[in-house]
């Protein structure tokens, strides 16, 4: 009898931790997505244009965003007096990088199209991790430059991991670690965000990004513009 008190007790307290830890989960996401303006505010975005400046390897490069939610983005890029490009669409995507020596367009396998659609969802990624089925866990705390923060681990129907890091005064992202497979090889990118501003329609968005890439700054940002659909079909710009 003792022993099958002390299992049932041990029983209760483990689903009451799981609760709770669940419970836990939760109230930090919900924390997040209100700090970032609330579901119904990033609802309401359908498209999006951003204009970056990016210093890398001591060059500074200009990206442009333009992104039709679930459906559609392009990324202009603007370098060494060139301009490319990278397209993505629910069916099909192409790049268009001179400066690394393309002299044409050249189409994204099935695969790589397939892998990146989630990258069309204009909506924070806590907003729609369950309805892309993926799998969130809470797996405790860590230190960003002095800030001890969530730490949460996103796992896509890939398998692919992402680790966002959370900090506990305003529940913003402040930093993002993504395990990406380059060349047959697991690789590890970090990136990290600052300078969140809110914008009128309500949402907020980080103005400072910086991974191993470089450093960019956003410097425009506008919500639901009109965006031409010509856009979305590759193109060969001419060199300046």
């Amino acid at each position: 009898m003792k022993n099958l008190k002390r299992n049932l007790s041990l029983a209760i307290l483990s689903l009451a931790s799981s609760t709770l830890f669940s419970q836990t989960l939760d109230e930090i996401v919900n924390k997040h997505v209100e700090a970032i303006g609330g579901k119904d505010n990033w609802a309401k975005v359908k498209s999006l244009k951003m204009e970056n400046t990016l210093k890398a390897n001591g060059a500074e490069i200009k990206i442009t965003i333009y992104q039709v939610d679930k459906k559609a983005s392009r990324q202009n890029i603007a370098l060494m007096g060139m301009e490319g490009y990278s397209i993505l669409t629910n069916t099909e995507g192409w790049t268009f990088m001179p400066f690394q020596g393309q002299t044409k367009p050249e189409a994204m396998t099935a695969d790589d199209v397939k892998k990146a659609q989630d990258g069309l969802n204009l909506q924070d990624e806590f907003i729609t991790y369950k309805e892309l089925n993926k799998k969130l866990e809470l797996i405790g705390k860590d230190d960003v430059d002095g800030t001890e923060c969530f730490k949460l681990k996103m796992i896509d129907k890939d398998a692919t991991e992402t680790t966002y890091y959370i900090d506990p005064s305003n529940y913003y992202v402040i930093k993002e670690t993504h395990k990406m497979t380059v060349n047959g090889k697991e690789m590890e990118n970090s990136t990290t965000y600052g300078n969140y501003k809110k914008l009128p329609e309500g949402v907020v968005y980080p103005y400072s990004i910086a991974s191993g890439w470089g450093e960019a700054e956003v410097t425009n940002l506008t919500i639901n513009p009109k965006i031409d659909e010509a856009l979305f079909k590759p193109t060969t710009p001419a060199t300046k």
